[in-house]
């Protein structure tokens, strides 16, 4: 946070940092009520779900390892900034929704990535809530609190609102944006690139900057508006007693859309500005010591964190979203829809199959038709029967047709009752006939990027410490020293066809431990099994080339993945590096 120093856009190139101060957390008493003794916020009939907070914190965890593996910091410009992209990305991808990177090609710092947007493809696309936060953080520290506090709760906000896939009124879209602590640039940049009928379709943004501040308070930008009614009635619910927000004001990414006249409001927990005695007796915490002592510092880490305001505000960010954008009522006959399996692999002129299941979830069972969408020209997809009653399944048959290009193809799969569900499809249509040798594993050096790897991409780069098997990138896994799991992996088609398929990869292990008991790993799996495994007692100088026999998946489509777990103490770093799969 901190850019602007008043509505009337005045810039600032950088402030006078807070005094890191050792600042007490709230006390009991302004820790959130058991549920059965707050005052109730409006209720919901789709009730807004509790945000898990220690999630919230894992992505913090996974912000702060990709600062620490790219000099300290995520600034807008830097190695660090676009893993930590990467990352979010990719959860929200793996979660359904429609992602994509918006460079910002004018007004942005030379060098800063792109703007991510994720919007939740459900809802009346003319009525549009939008939630936002920075991703970037300054250079002087790996910004935890500012702002991966903002960007790791909605991040985990959006991750439940897929989980639970609630009926919806209107649409979401979520904005992580580039270089705003260079003068909002990225979400300025956005806003300019939208057409007046889109801006106008955004009926509210909410910006989220700094919601976990260790010393911190409850501030509402607008919190007499009518955009922050919502936000407002569940921190009232708790008997925060919040206050505007005096001091982000024209200072964070709301104020980009301000100026193009789309309703605004957000929470914030504070900055380098000091708490006043009477803030500290209603809140807790320290007078006259800054809200974030370490607000644009080195030290603001995973320890600069205060878990009972990221909570609370996490929890208040779905309850604003369940109240702005999901239906009001649930509908009163409901079903859900799936398929199993998700994916399948298929040479031209030939076919497969996958079950398409229905349950009811509400009300009385209905009769649902079936159909699909996003098929290439020569594939069809059947439905055996065409329509079933919720509960019941029927058998999809994906035919793919002789001139079928090979490729990977999102196809979806809809149920349309009194209500409408959906459940996506990956088909891949491998090349035509015999097996032609092929390396099916992209960007295995790692050199080209992040992806198509998901999971943990900020452990992808090139970082000191650690060297490349060749080029200059490479996947560095664990090696923190303490409790903690990280994991890339990649979806590959292995042609039918053919009757071999090898994994190689060069793989270096480096460890404080001593002795020969495994206490930290390294895993290959295959769409989820281990079928390799090593550990610190394996360490060695240099890179190892590794062999793995894949042959049982020729003609499937499988999921690599790379894992490494640590255990509580002494680090055991896996280095990976010019991964292939090659058929034949």
């Amino acid at each position: 946070m901190l850019r602007r120093i008043s509505p009337a856009g005045l810039s600032v190139a950088g402030l006078t940092l807070a005094v890191a101060l050792g600042l007490a957390a709230p006390p009991a008493s302004a820790r959130p009520a058991p549920e059965a003794t707050r005052t109730a916020a409006a209720p919901l009939t789709q009730a807004a779900p509790d945000i898990d907070v220690t999630k919230v914190q894992a992505h913090l965890s996974e912000l702060n390892a990709i600062a620490t593996r790219n000099g300290g910091n995520r600034r807008s410009t830097t190695q660090g900034y676009r893993d930590s992209v990467a990352y979010v990305k990719g959860k929200l991808q793996a979660a359904g929704y429609t992602v994509t990177e918006q460079a910002c090609t004018s007004g942005c710092t030379s060098g800063a990535g792109p703007n991510l947007i994720a919007e939740w493809p459900q809802g009346d696309s003319s009525k549009v809530y939008m939630f936002g936060s920075h991703l970037d953080s300054v250079s002087a520290g790996p910004g935890i609190n500012d702002n991966g506090s903002g960007s790791a709760t909605l991040l985990e906000v959006a991750l439940k609102l897929a989980e639970t896939r609630p009926s919806m009124a209107a649409r979401v879209r979520f904005g992580w944006w580039t270089d705003e602590e260079q003068g909002l640039n990225g979400s300025d940049f956005y806003v300019r690139s939208l057409t007046s009928a889109q801006r106008s379709a955004i009926k509210a943004y909410y910006n989220f900057d700094m919601v976990a501040s260790p010393n911190g308070g409850y501030f509402i930008n607008h919190i007499t508006s009518a955009a922050a009614a919502p936000m407002k009635a569940y921190w009232d619910s708790l008997n925060l007693q919040p206050e505007e927000n005096t001091e982000g004001a024209g200072r964070s990414d709301d104020y980009s859309f301000e100026n193009y006249g789309i309703p605004t409001s957000g929470y914030a927990m504070g900055a380098s500005a000091r708490k006043t005695s009477a803030q500290a007796a209603k809140w807790g915490g320290t007078a006259n010591a800054a809200y974030d002592g370490c607000y644009h510092s080195s030290c603001d880490t995973t320890g600069n964190i205060n878990a009972t305001g990221l909570n609370r505000s996490a929890d208040g960010v779905a309850y604003t979203l369940w109240s702005q954008a999901v239906s009001a009522t649930a509908p009163a006959d409901d079903f859900s829809l799936s398929a199993s399996p998700a994916t399948g692999s298929a040479a031209p002129g030939t076919s497969l199959t996958t079950t398409v299941s229905t349950a009811t979830t509400s009300g009385s069972a209905q009769t649902v038709g079936l159909s699909a969408a996003g098929a290439p020209a020569g594939v069809t997809v059947s439905f055996s029967p065409a329509s079933v009653t919720s509960g019941g399944s029927a058998t999809a048959t994906v035919a793919v047709g002789s001139s079928v290009a090979p490729g990977t193809y999102n196809l979806t799969l809809t149920g349309t009752g009194t209500t409408t569900h959906t459940a996506p499809y990956t088909l891949t249509v491998t090349g035509a006939g015999g097996c032609t040798a092929s390396q099916v594993v992209s960007n295995g050096g790692f050199e080209s990027g992040t992806s198509p790897w998901t999971g943990d991409t900020g452990a992808i780069g090139a970082f000191s410490g650690q060297s490349a098997h060749s080029g200059t990138r490479f996947a560095w896994l664990a090696g923190y020293g303490s409790a903690a799991t990280d994991t890339v992996g990649q979806s590959v088609t292995i042609p039918a066809g053919c009757t071999r398929a090898t994994l190689k990869y060069w793989l270096h292990i480096d460890t404080a431990e001593s002795g020969s008991t495994a206490y930290d790993t390294f895993q290959v799996k295959v769409d989820g099994t281990a079928k390799q495994t090593f550990s610190n007692a394996g360490a060695a100088s240099g890179y190892t080339e590794r062999t793995l026999d894949l042959s049982q998946y020729t003609g499937r489509q499988i999921t690599l993945t790379f894992t490494a777990t640590e255990d509580a103490s002494l680090q055991t770093s896996f280095v990976v590096d010019d991964v292939t799969l090659t058929t034949g």
